[in-house]
């Protein structure tokens, strides 16, 4: 199983991951505050601003203050690492 550190020591499951996307527009905001009111939000910021809402496929919508590139960057060296391509 992937790992991908969303930060403060905080990790997701990369194979469970559907979208990552800024939360600046309406129809994001709408996605969280749904999630927020059925009890599925995952609040990982610690108290930070949220830069990235991570979107998964067991319904679940995770927030996260690092950027979408950050996460992105991470998926991309996790698939490239020679370690991975070992096992």
């Amino acid at each position: 199983m992937k790992l991908i550190n969303i930060g403060f020591g905080s990790m997701v499951s990369a194979h469970r991951l559907i979208a990552a996307v800024g939360p600046d527009s309406a129809p994001i905001k709408r996605i969280v505050q749904e999630a927020r009111e059925r009890g599925v939000l995952i609040d990982a910021t610690y108290g930070r601003r949220t830069k990235t809402v991570l979107i998964m496929d067991n319904d679940y919508v995770v927030l996260s203050a690092l950027q979408p590139e950050t996460l992105a960057s991470q998926l991309a060296g996790e698939k490239d690492s020679p370690e991975e391509e070992s096992q």
